[in-house]
């Protein structure tokens, strides 16, 4: 290791260092905080035909630098095919074999010197009980395009991997263990939209499947592992460039991984307010290179954004604190 790159990993360390204390923006806990109104049921609210569009402030660590860069998250609920697993044109059509999902889009947007990489992760849950249907990943980046795709079922999960890398691309059949949580889950579970994942102070242990984002970053293959979810017995104040907070916390820790803790506005709907991960404390150095990822919040708004395609609408980005094409 030079003395450069061990300099920016003591920063590192020292900027992460306690899983409870408060990170920068976050202030002490506020236990006495009023608690907001009783949340609506999950229909009344989600199902009005409009979707949520989050903006997020990003960084990352690729290449062992930090890069800045954007993310977008979109949640919205659509009819679903059991059996194509894809979303359904005309539900009237075969009402047995439909039913109702809410969809996560995450985009991330970040430059690597020269070039720049695009992600995207899609996540389809079922909107009864938000158990994890689908998950795709794509990758764009001046080396190539990589898409995976899992499918999942009760006791199983499928992939399909294409990759630009020969031995990379593939397809197999994995296990789907009981009480098994992808990681990509964890920004629809923590929200709560349906009733709390935890209670505060609550935690337990979950297998624990790390997500193609990050897999992609570290070349790892599909694998579980196990991780310790707590969510914090006090709320705390977080400010972000949205504004000012008061959240739950989750603390997130991955068997042998890194450690995320997400910040959730206690208010309906529970938006993610920031996300964190960070190297873990006596890790692999190829873990603690690629490991750090993290979001804050910009802003948020709620409508039919399929419908603002035309020249000019690009100023609905500036909601979001979102600048177009990634830039």
């Amino acid at each position: 290791m030079t003395p450069r790159s061990a300099r920016h990993v003591f920063t590192i360390a020292l900027l992460f260092a306690g899983a409870h204390a408060p990170p920068a923006g976050a202030s002490p806990a506020v236990s006495a905080a009023p608690l907001p109104a009783a949340d609506p049921p999950f229909g009344s609210y989600w199902h009005d035909g409009k979707a949520e569009l989050d903006g997020y402030r990003y960084s990352v660590t690729r290449y062992g630098q930090l890069r800045r860069g954007q993310c977008a998250a979109i949640y919205v609920t659509e009819p679903f095919s059991r059996s194509k697993r894809v979303k359904v044109d005309d539900a009237s059509r075969n009402p047995k074999d439909t039913f109702d999902v809410l969809k996560l889009n995450l985009i991330r947007d970040f430059q690597t010197g020269i070039y720049d990489y695009n992600t995207m992760t899609s996540l389809f849950v079922r909107s009864e009980d938000f158990d994890p249907v689908k998950a795709s990943f794509a990758s764009m980046e001046w080396c190539g395009n990589v898409y995976e795709e899992l499918r999942v079922d009760p006791g199983l999960v499928s992939q399909r991997l294409s990759s630009y890398f020969e031995d990379e691309s593939t397809s197999q059949e994995v296990r789907h263990p009981k009480g098994g949580l992808m990681e990509e889950e964890l920004f629809i579970r923590l929200r709560g939209l349906s009733g709390d994942y935890l209670r505060p102070g609550q935690a337990k242990t979950v297998p624990f499947l790390p997500s193609a984002f990050r897999r992609r970053l570290t070349h790892q293959p599909l694998r579980w592992t196990d991780a310790r979810i707590e969510r914090l017995a006090a709320a705390r104040a977080v400010t972000v460039p949205a504004g000012r907070f008061i959240c739950f916390v989750y603390s997130v820790k991955i068997q042998d991984g890194p450690e995320g803790l997400f910040f959730v506005d206690r208010a309906y709907p529970h938006r993610v307010v920031r996300w964190e991960w960070r190297q873990a404390t006596g890790a692999g150095t190829h873990l603690s290179s690629e490991s750090n990822d993290s979001g804050d919040l910009q802003g948020s708004t709620r409508t039919s954004y399929w419908k603002l395609h035309g020249e000019g609408d690009e100023r609905y980005l500036r909601r979001l604190g979102l600048n177009p094409g990634g830039r």
